[in-house]
């Protein structure tokens, strides 16, 4: 039986895993691709940002403020002034300008406030619903390695997942029947996310490339993963939603050091992972370096930067009791916030 050792070996440690964006056309309510803007691209600063489900099939912005949550949407609107409606319109245009200018108006405009929201309210919305590439890195904490016998690897070995697997805070994910998988794990995971085209980037600069940081989760099926006749990362790890994102960015410039951020999970309120990103094998830095000598990443591309000790899979097998239809998962991560999902 293929088994997580033998998938990384007879890979030499890396798969690439690129994922194209569609060509086909816009679905209900998706953005259409971002317009260009004149002048420098400008990344994102001093911002937290979430996703709102309005309901009528948009994902649209929202600004996390003292005062509330800004609907970016109903305040262009109201005050006919344009800015970026998607963190990927925003990322893609470069456009942070535009959605700073709508800030400041409707912080200051009786017109607009309507448009402040209490967060307590909002439904989420994806984070993300098209990024060009959503790039994995497997084995990248220490103890994680060492929990399931492997030797650290040389380079960062690389996956990937695809858009039917994104989903927002607060979402549920539909297990598949039982004649599919039954072997469902947790993997909180820091997510990076691209805001400039970054390629042969060296390590040293490789923070300037960032736009923020978010929490996420790579949920996966292990018995897809590693039981099947031959390895199959990415259908264990690929699902309708199993990749849970949110609920906020948070600008780059916020998180000075992504190395080091405490990251929990609990189930239904137990505590079953709790590190830090001090354990990564493979830093922050090394990992952008190391994907852009193989491809160019691109604004809105993410990463998910592997998990710490504590899996499912790591347990002894006796011990090995794996998630449910019912059960809660919270995945948190330092200046990040709490992703919240429910299995049915």
């Amino acid at each position: 039986m293929p088994t997580r050792r033998s998938f990384l070996a007879t890979t030499g440690l890396v798969t690439a895993g690129v994922l194209a964006g569609a060509s086909s056309p816009l679905a209900a309510g998706e953005q259409k691709p971002a317009k260009h803007v004149e002048g420098p691209h400008e990344l994102p600063r001093n911002l937290t940002l979430l996703s709102i489900d309005q309901g009528d099939g948009a994902e649209t912005l929202g600004v996390k403020m003292g005062a509330g949550v800004l609907d970016v949407r109903k305040a262009s609107r109201l005050l006919s002034m344009p800015a970026p409606l998607t963190l990927e319109e925003l990322l893609k245009s470069g456009n942070a300008s535009g959605l700073n200018r709508l800030i400041e108006a409707a912080s200051h405009s009786a017109k607009a406030k309507v448009a402040w929201l209490e967060e307590s309210k909002i439904r989420h919305g994806r984070l993300f619903t098209h990024p060009g590439k959503i790039v994995c890195v497997g084995l990248n904490y220490r103890r994680h390695a060492k929990e399931i016998g492997m030797k650290e690897p040389r380079v960062p070995p690389l996956f990937n997942k695809f858009n039917n697997a994104l989903a927002a805070h607060n979402c549920t994910i539909p297990l598949p029947p039982k004649e599919i998988a039954t072997k469902f794990d947790y993997e909180t995971e820091l997510l990076i996310v691209i805001g400039k085209a970054a390629r042969n980037v060296p390590e040293a600069e490789a923070l300037n490339y960032v736009a923020g940081y978010c929490t996420a989760n790579d949920f996966s099926a292990r018995d897809l993963q590693l039981e099947l006749p031959s390895s199959q990362w990415m259908i264990g790890k690929t699902l309708d939603k199993f990749a849970p994102i949110g609920p906020y960015f948070v600008s780059a410039d916020l998180v000075p050091d992504p190395n080091n951020l405490k990251l929990e999970t609990r189930v239904n309120g137990e505590v079953r992972q709790s590190w830090s990103t001090s354990d990564f094998i493979f830093n922050t830095q090394q990992m952008i370096a190391y994907i852009s000598k193989h491809w160019t990443l691109e604004p809105g591309d993410i990463i998910f930067t592997g998990t710490p000790h504590g899996v499912i899979l790591g347990y002894p097998k006796e011990k090995q009791v794996w998630l449910k239809a019912g059960d809660e998962i919270v995945s948190s991560i330092e200046k990040l916030g709490e992703l919240k999902f429910r299995l049915a």
